[in-house]
């Protein structure tokens, strides 16, 4: 019988996804979710403007996507006031990702991240071949210092580092991530995931000159916009570094509806001030709960709230077990020391009344 013959990197990879949909779970436990809120998704969805321009849109959805994004770039261009040479436009800050590690990691070459930090880009360094190099969280932050020592180290291609935080929702001023651009090797690039940066306060999304080519920042639909079931991401940065994705990406990656939802989405800013609003709220009934509980919540500047179950990551997980037992999706980081932590996505009022009930009886089923 002939073979099919995959690489040997492909050979040498585990066939898993870095995480397990809610979905997956649910046809596990034959039942829905009565709280979906361990994703990270907006449940309180795109603006009704937008979910008006996707109707409209319906009828046209037999054409291919602007492959330049011309109108998604320009409004995005207005949006921060730049040029829309800075912006590159993709499936996701999941599908940029993909398409950066391509461009720059071979096999062997090295890239900084912390241990415990968002796991697809590692997903795709791994793909490609690259070795990651990891260095801890230091008090549930990621740790810019030992970021550049380890850089300067191991000269990588790439060190990565989100501000606001994925897993811990933590966060640093804007004034110590320009000291971390500034403080970049030379033949590295800094890779900063602002996946989250709607939601943060005012003086945490750093002031970075758009053509400074040592620091190539994402941002996405999926979060504050309410749009995660679109995959829509952005890349900012220097012209000729923007261009090099067009050697690479799927130029027919976003279709037309999805361009034209999240050009929609940039223009209705009242609905997105109402989003950050409810998520603050949110996050506060998160940490009432958490203290409800004897727990302490880490303060959060995302749309979700580690909260410390106390113990270790086989207790939290306990902790976790038992929450989906009863109809809770959450989920937790997955390394030590992180993983001694629960991640509680915002939810309705509803979805949040779900969790409370919940709590007390996990705790106790996991100490018993």
């Amino acid at each position: 019988m002939p073979e099919y013959r995959t690489t040997s990197l492909a050979k040498s990879l585990p066939a898993t996804v870095p995480f397990v949909g809610p979905e997956a779970q649910e046809r596990t436990l034959e039942r829905a979710f009565s709280a979906r809120i361990g994703a990270n998704e907006n449940v309180f969805g795109p603006s009704e403007q937008v979910t008006k321009v996707i109707s409209q849109m319906a009828t046209q959805a037999w054409k291919y996507g602007d492959p330049e994004f011309f109108e998604l770039r320009h409004a995005l261009a207005d949006h921060h006031g730049i040029g829309p040479e800075h912006i590159m436009v993709g499936e996701g800050i999941d599908g940029l990702f993909g398409y950066l590690v391509r461009l720059f990691v071979g096999s062997g070459d090295k890239v900084v991240t912390s241990a415990g930090a968002y796991p697809t880009f590692n997903f795709h360094v791994a793909g490609f071949g690259g070795e990651l190099v990891t260095v801890p969280y230091r008090d549930d932050h990621e740790d810019p210092a030992a970021l550049v020592e380890a850089a300067g180290l191991h000269h990588p291609k790439l060190i990565y580092f989100a501000n606001p935080d994925n897993p811990m929702g933590t966060w640093w001023p804007a004034s110590a991530v320009e000291a971390m651009v500034e403080q970049t090797p030379e033949g590295s690039l800094l890779v900063l995931d602002e996946a989250y940066g709607e939601f943060a306060p005012e003086n945490v999304l750093p002031g970075i000159d758009p053509s400074d080519r040592r620091v190539l920042r994402f941002r996405t639909f999926s979060k504050a916009y309410g749009l995660a079931g679109i995959r829509v991401g952005y890349a900012i940065g220097e012209p000729e570094l923007i261009n090099e994705f067009n050697k690479i990406r799927n130029h027919f990656g976003l279709g037309c509806v999805a361009q034209a939802a999240c050009v929609a989405a940039l223009l209705d800013n009242e609905h997105l001030k109402s989003v950050v609003a409810r998520v603050e709220q949110a996050r506060e009934t998160i940490y009432q709960i958490a203290q409800d509980n004897g727990l302490v919540a880490l303060a959060s500047a995302t749309n979700f709230v580690a909260i410390d179950c106390g113990q270790d990551g086989v207790f939290a997980k306990s902790v976790l077990d038992h929450l989906v037992a009863q109809g809770i999706f959450v989920r937790m980081p997955g390394v030590a020391p992180l993983n001694r932590c629960i991640r509680v996505s915002v939810g309705r009022p509803e979805d949040l009344a779900f969790f409370a009930d919940a709590l007390p009886k996990a705790l106790e089923a996991a100490a018993g």
